[in-house]
């Protein structure tokens, strides 16, 4: 049993990298449509709102958190296939 969990270090490794990128090019995508900038506004940037600043932040946040859950339970449950046992 932990000998898997040792195992699945560098796979959990690569996936949280993998659900980074692909949870800001998701970001990127979301706050396009919502019709706002290319860009999202950093928390320094002096000529967004604070509104708009925190909006992005919070949307950034959520939307980070929703697909790294999402790809940490879909590699959960692959090894989980693979080899029987739960990673976790």
């Amino acid at each position: 049993m932990k000998a898997l969990k040792v195992a699945y270090k560098p796979v959990g490794l690569v996936l949280g990298a993998m659900s980074g990128m692909l949870a800001g090019a998701v970001f990127k995508q979301v706050w396009k449509k919502l019709g706002h900038d290319e860009d999202a506004p950093g928390p320094v940037d002096e000529d967004r709102s604070w509104r708009e600043v925190l909006i992005a932040a919070t949307l950034h946040g959520a939307i980070f958190a929703s697909v790294k859950a999402a790809v940490d339970r879909a590699g959960a449950t692959a090894v989980r296939r693979l080899t029987g046992t739960w990673p976790g």
